[in-house]
């Protein structure tokens, strides 16, 4: 199935195509004034056309004021200076004034109409030619009048924003015949000096006054330069062959100092940032390897010989505790089964008896007297008590009788 698309869509990837077309962005372009409305709200409705067509055109208020320096009339050939757009909502196209000249100087613009086609077709204009500008220039150089506000300008701002990069002006002729020629020559100078920026331009002016810096002469200059080159011509509406041929376009000299050298004030600021930045890290960093320290540290002291001679001084104290306490413990168990048997043994002993009033009795031969019948009349007996011996002798021998009880 074919893609359909919305009307919405069409206009606006046409508009898309406009604004992408660089030719239709900076263009100007001449014709006779007609259908002239000037509206309540400030901005100027109107058409130009010549023999064959009619475009319509609109100036808004706020460029009248830098873009029209007459009262416009139909009828009038002019030279209007804008970019095409599509507007959206009616699907048609207009040119955007921002610049309408009558056409006592026409001839001028043709001209510089014809070469800025012509170097942008050459890719002299291209971006991705476009050479960066340095952040942090040691030395600048400026090519424009020795005396005027733009070189005062410039010398003011420089002091202010940064007082240590050098300057080294090439005094040009910026106006009138060989302008171009002499800003020309003072590119081509300065960049022989290694410098790191070269600012161009002028105060504002006529399109004659301007006329040096739409010179070829000037564009092929800034083209071939090795160094990066920022263009302030004239005002903030000016628009000049060198401000498209240069790295860098500024709306004034003044602005064009200002985007050559950094205030230092910020680099400085940035400075304290980044060593704000680098000591955190690095406080970080050594609280890290602060720590991997210790744990190395530790470490090495569980592995050291001192270290683990400690730790066996300490077993070998816990073992000898344990081996005194478990001998204690036996001994302590020993002794007490040793009392019992001196007990025991004690009540088993023939001494122990003769406390309870018993004796031990032997024969003259030393014998124990165990029965009557080995006792002899008169025989003289040994008696032997807990706390001695008597000296005894037979006198009369009875005997029991078996049967009693």
């Amino acid at each position: 199935m074919k893609r359909v698309y919305s009307v919405s869509q069409i206009n606006a990837y046409i508009r898309r195509m406009f604004t992408s077309d660089y030719a239709l962005n900076h263009i100007y372009i001449k014709g006779e004034v007609s259908n002239c409305k000037y509206h309540s709200s400030g901005h100027i409705y109107f058409s130009i056309k010549d023999a064959k067509s009619t475009l319509s055109c609109v100036m808004f208020a706020n460029a009248r004021r830098q873009g029209l320096k007459f009262r416009m009339e139909n009828g009038q050939t002019v030279v209007v200076g804008g970019n095409i757009n599509v507007f959206e909502r009616d699907g048609s196209y207009q040119l955007y004034a921002s610049e309408i000249i009558l056409d006592g100087v026409g001839v001028l613009y043709e001209e510089y109409e014809r070469l800025k086609m012509k170097l942008y077709e050459e890719g002299l204009f291209d971006h991705e030619k476009k050479k960066a500008i340095p952040k942090n220039p040691k030395k600048v150089g400026i090519v424009t009048a020795r005396t005027g506000a733009a070189i005062q300008d410039i010398v003011s701002i420089a002091k202010r924003r940064n007082p240590f990069v050098q300057l080294i002006l090439y005094p040009a002729k910026v106006q009138g015949e060989g302008a171009g020629l002499s800003v020309a020559r003072g590119i081509q100078v300065l960049d022989g000096m290694e410098l790191d920026t070269i600012i161009i331009g002028r105060g504002g002016g006529s399109i004659e006054d301007l006329w040096g810096f739409n010179e070829e002469v000037v564009a092929r200059a800034i083209y071939e330069a090795k160094t990066p080159i920022i263009s302030g011509t004239g005002h903030e509406t000016d628009n000049t062959i060198a401000d498209y041929a240069a790295d860098l376009r500024a709306a004034t000299p003044s602005a064009a100092c200002e985007l050559a050298i950094p205030d230092v004030r910020e680099i400085m600021a940035a400075i304290e940032g980044y060593r704000y930045q680098i000591q955190k890290w690095m406080d970080v960093q050594i609280a890290s390897y602060q720590h991997r320290v210790e744990q190395y540290r530790i470490r090495i002291n569980l592995l050291s010989p001192k270290n683990q001679l400690k730790q066996q001084q300490m077993q070998l104290i816990q073992l000898q505790n344990g081996l005194e306490a478990a001998i204690q413990k036996k001994t302590e168990r020993y002794a007490h089964k040793l009392e019992l048997y001196i007990q025991k043994l004690h009540g088993l002993s023939p001494s122990a008896k003769l406390t309870g009033g018993y004796g031990y009795i032997t024969g003259q031969d030393g014998s124990p007297l165990r029965s009557v019948e080995q006792a002899q009349m008169g025989e003289k007996l040994s008696v032997y008590l807990s706390d001695g011996k008597i000296q005894a002798q037979i006198m009369e021998i009875q005997k029991e009788d078996a049967g009693k009880s």
